[in-house]
């Protein structure tokens, strides 16, 4: 199999249950029946992914230029297509920078890296949804 082929398996487990296995082996429980909320749902690990992807670039970069950062969040909200399917039309991406002395115009340009040249999985879902992002700083 070639370098730049991912398989992923996703075994029914009943009961609208799946277990997902990510390539690297670790095992993941997906609950399709969004009410029972046992598990995330599909679309809820999307959100998940998009934050954390670009979240890696982010703390990445901020290390990188030296920003003392002592927390970091980020939220993602995803707004949905009332239709079928209802994919995501448009995700924003809040980042939350904890730390001391940290550089407005460092984390600007850390989240305009992520977003435009080296989060995947924003590049994956970029041609059909857009993509926001707004940030803050809190001195700690």
């Amino acid at each position: 199999m070639a370098e730049n082929i991912y398989k992923a398996t996703i075994q029914y487990a009943g009961d609208e249950f799946f277990i997902g296995t990510s390539p690297s082996g670790h095992a993941q429980v997906i609950d399709t029946k969004g009410e029972r909320k046992s598990a995330p749902t599909p679309m809820e690990m999307l959100l998940v992914a998009v934050g954390a992807c670009t979240g890696v670039d982010v703390i990445s970069i901020l290390e990188k230029k030296r920003q003392v950062v002592t927390d970091y969040k980020i939220e993602v909200a995803g707004e949905r297509r009332e239709e079928m399917p209802r994919a995501f039309v448009k995700f924003h991406i809040h980042h939350i920078v904890y730390g001391r002395g940290i550089s407005e115009k460092a984390v600007a340009q850390a989240i305009e890296l992520s977003d435009e040249k080296y989060c995947s999985v924003a590049a994956t879902v970029r041609p059909t949804a857009e993509i926001t992002t707004s940030f803050e700083i809190i001195e700690s």
